[in-house]
């Protein structure tokens, strides 16, 4: 019998971890192919980027695959990484923040040595994948896949241009994707320069700009002019408690009271934050329809920049700008850009105040992914869709999977990994989570190839 084919689509951290476990997991070798336009696997939306000053926004030490020794990437990284060359990763209490590209070089070397250990064949097609036809996978270069088991593993479509600034899509002093390499570094020292959005990749542009040597001023709003907050250090104790029970509003008041605790106790609040993390997927799922979009409309943003925080190193970078008066953050909507020559003309609804404008040299966007927009951002998904394959789930978040993370209704033997699926499962954003996720996928594919020998034996 021949070797079971799995197709991944998605090279990035989802479809890499994949991967990597079902190699460890198989009875038998496999032959897997991962379609990923990218040069390299494992890198990714997060784990492609050039930038120097763009950093992990957690410790090393916490960064590993499901299964793995705590701390396994950071030895990595101390053995084998760029750490004797990057002193500025290392920070006082013993953490190590590397560059995310780091962790990128990370999953390639545990992908080559697994598939060597297991006798895996590991393809990666540096291609698209368009179409479906006839049960076979399509790419953009005219390559056609036939899969035994199909995983899907791409999670972030590109963001949503913002409606004020649509007509203004060509102008060159407007940034859409300030990842793309060399994208901020045209921006002359002394530029006024704003940024839509205040959360993680504001404070990536930031650091950005101040290793480029910009001194001019920063403008950065949001509807909410919110911050990620920082990491705590770390070996601080663990925080027990339960929030498996009780309505979301009771859960938020034990929250808030436990964080009054810790702070008693000298903890911060990160200590608390951090069992919630471990126990969200559990909480997503008890809750109702209605409670989860109510959490979406008015707490995820306060979630959000309390979850997924920034690294020391980018923090450090934001203070010592407001400190000197270079950066202002705002919360404000954007109503409507003018072009003036070369500069851009901002009219901002601040919270609860009058329109004010703001006349910048250039106009950065970092207001992230288009979740809701996932389906509808990649042509193979859309070839899925038509083909009643796969379905958005109803909270816009990706798409409707049951609890083996495969679309709802599809009898075929299709995996969703990754982000894609936070829609049933809620906390698939952070690192453990998704390591997790990714063995579980694992998992069951290999339970379904299990399955499909015996009855064919």
């Amino acid at each position: 019998m021949s070797e079971p084919h799995v197709v991944i689509v998605g090279g990035g951290f989802s479809g890499t971890a994949v991967a990597i476990h079902l190699l460890r997991e198989a009875a038998r070798p496999l032959r897997i192919s991962i379609i990923e336009p990218r040069h390299a696997l494992g890198l990714g939306v997060a784990y492609s980027a050039t930038d120097p000053a763009h950093r992990i926004n957690v410790p090393a030490a916490r960064m590993q695959l499901a299964g793995d020794d705590d701390g396994a990437f950071d030895r990595w990284y101390r053995r084998y990484g760029d750490f004797p060359q990057d002193p500025q990763a290392l920070l006082a209490d013993g953490s190590v923040y590397p560059q995310r590209g780091a962790f990128g070089r990370y999953l390639q070397a545990t992908l080559t040595a697994e598939a060597r250990a297991h006798r895996g064949r590991v393809v990666h097609l540096q291609d698209r994948a368009v179409g479906w036809q006839d049960g076979r996978v399509v790419t953009e270069k005219g390559e056609r896949l036939l899969p035994d088991s199909l995983v899907l593993a791409i999670s972030h479509p590109p963001p949503q241009l913002p409606g004020a600034v649509c007509e203004l899509a060509a102008h060159p002093r407007l940034i859409a994707n300030p990842w793309q390499s060399g994208a901020l570094a045209a921006i002359p020292a002394s530029a006024r320069v704003a940024i839509m959005g205040t959360a993680l990749s504001m404070g990536d542009v930031v650091a950005s700009l101040e290793r480029l040597g910009h001194q001019g001023e920063i403008i950065a709003f949001s509807r909410h002019g919110l911050l990620s907050r920082p990491n705590a250090p770390i070996n601080l104790p663990k925080w027990t408690a339960d929030y498996l029970a009780g309505t979301l509003r009771q859960r938020l008041a034990r929250i808030r009271q436990d964080i009054r605790r810790a702070a008693e106790q000298g903890l911060p609040w990160q200590v608390v934050l951090d069992t919630v993390r471990s126990q969200g997927q559990a909480i997503w799922q008890q809750m109702s329809e209605t409670e989860k979009r109510q959490f979406l409309r008015h707490l995820r943003r306060f979630w959000d920049v309390h979850r997924y925080r920034i690294a020391p190193q980018v923090s450090q970078a934001i203070a010592a700008r407001q400190r000197a008066g270079l950066l202002r953050v705002q919360a404000a909507r954007l109503n409507a850009v003018t072009a003036e020559g070369d500069a851009l003309r901002l009219q901002l609804q601040p919270r609860g105040g009058q329109p004010q404008f703001e006349t910048v040299d250039y106009l950065v966007l970092t207001t992230g992914p288009a979740h809701s927009q996932l389906i509808s951002s990649q042509p193979f998904f859309r070839a899925l869709e038509q083909a009643g394959m796969i379905r958005a789930d109803a909270l816009g978040m990706g798409i409707e999977v049951d609890a083996q993370s495969q679309p709802a209704g599809s009898t075929l033997p299709i995996w969703v990994a990754g982000p894609a699926a936070r829609g049933r499962f809620g906390e698939l954003m952070g690192l453990p989570q998704v390591a997790d996720h990714a063995q579980q996928v694992a998992q069951s594919v290999l339970e379904r190839l299990d399955c499909r020998q015996l009855a064919l034996s």
